[in-house]
């Protein structure tokens, strides 16, 4: 074997290893500038009624859980509906169960240019459950609610009543943020609360009324009621700021065209003081793998001249 054969691998070795080092830099800083381009792009919900109750039959001999969500809506995927009734089977001797009936039941979630939005509105509702066909649960003239997250803003949750409201046949009176109580002897005992709001610093829910229900029509056993019942809720979560584009204008190293700069300065005056620029890491990183690679080319050829 004789020099030339050692001379040509080492180098191809340090063209391969040259290569290597300057794209190397470059690739792993467009994976880094990648990794913090993605962001929270926020979420909203609502809903007009919600039910959590456990329905015991015939002496509870039977249970049956009432779980109904009417008008179930979630984003970022915007979404509306607008569906008037609930129905349940089961529960009626097999005959279909009307929940919930209303006038207007609407429920929107949206989440757009930095901002996420729930919102429902429910309109003369009555509201039944098994056990109490002819008398309403709960009967509204007009409940909303809506909660707003927008990107630098604080979030807003409110819910607003409009009209009467009647538990148990009996009409009553809510205060915004507190709670009422409402017994009929011989039916039942319905604990209401209004205008539920809750508030963090990306976040915000509001619930126009949530009932705590527990019906036992003449303590008959023959249907008990019992659980929880929310109309009108509607949450958001505050989306995340967008980017702020840099202002080449506010950078102190751009010059605008009128400067006038003394003769023979150089507009990169760092650079020029160092002999560097951007791609002075991978020019480095290349020389030194071209060096080590070409010494070993050395070393090997000595040895086959030897």
């Amino acid at each position: 074997m004789n020099g030339k054969n050692f001379r040509l691998p080492a180098r191809r070795l340090a063209t391969v290893a040259t290569a290597t080092a300057l794209a190397a830099g470059p690739a792993a800083l467009g994976a880094a500038g990648t990794a913090h381009a993605t962001g929270d792009e926020g979420r909203a919900s609502a809903v007009v009624l919600r039910t959590g109750l456990d329905v015991s039959l015939l002496n509870k001999t039977v249970n049956v859980p009432l779980a109904v969500s009417l008008n179930e809506v979630q984003a970022p995927q915007s979404a509306e509906k607008a569906t008037l009734t609930a129905e349940l089977n089961g529960v009626d001797g097999g005959r279909p169960f009307s929940v919930l009936n209303a006038e207007v039941a609407q429920s929107k979630a949206t989440v757009e240019d930095g901002r996420a939005e729930g919102y429902t509105r429910l309109a003369h509702a009555k509201v039944h459950v098994p056990g109490l066909p002819l008398l309403s649960l709960i009967e509204v003239g007009q409940v909303t609610s809506k909660a707003t997250c927008e990107a630098g803003k604080t979030p807003t949750a409110t819910s607003d009543l409009l009209g009467d409201v009647t538990v148990l046949g009996k009409k009553v009176t809510l205060t915004a943020g507190g709670t009422t109580n409402v017994k009929v002897p011989g039916v039942g005992d319905v604990r209401l609360d209004y205008s539920k709001t809750e508030q963090t610093s990306r976040t915000a829910a509001a619930t126009a009324l949530e009932l705590k229900v527990s019906v036992n029509p003449l303590k008959l056993n023959v249907a008990d009621v019992q659980g929880t019942l929310t109309l009108a809720r509607a949450t958001c979560e505050t989306p995340a700021e967008p980017a702020q584009q840099e202002d080449p204008s506010t950078d102190p190293g751009a010059g605008s065209a009128g400067d006038v700069k003394p003769q023979g300065e150089s507009g990169d005056e760092g650079l020029a003081e160092t002999g560097g620029n951007p791609m002075t890491p991978y020019i480095a990183g290349g020389a030194v793998a071209l060096l080590l690679a070409g010494g070993g080319a050395v070393a090997l050829a000595r040895r086959g001249r030897s």
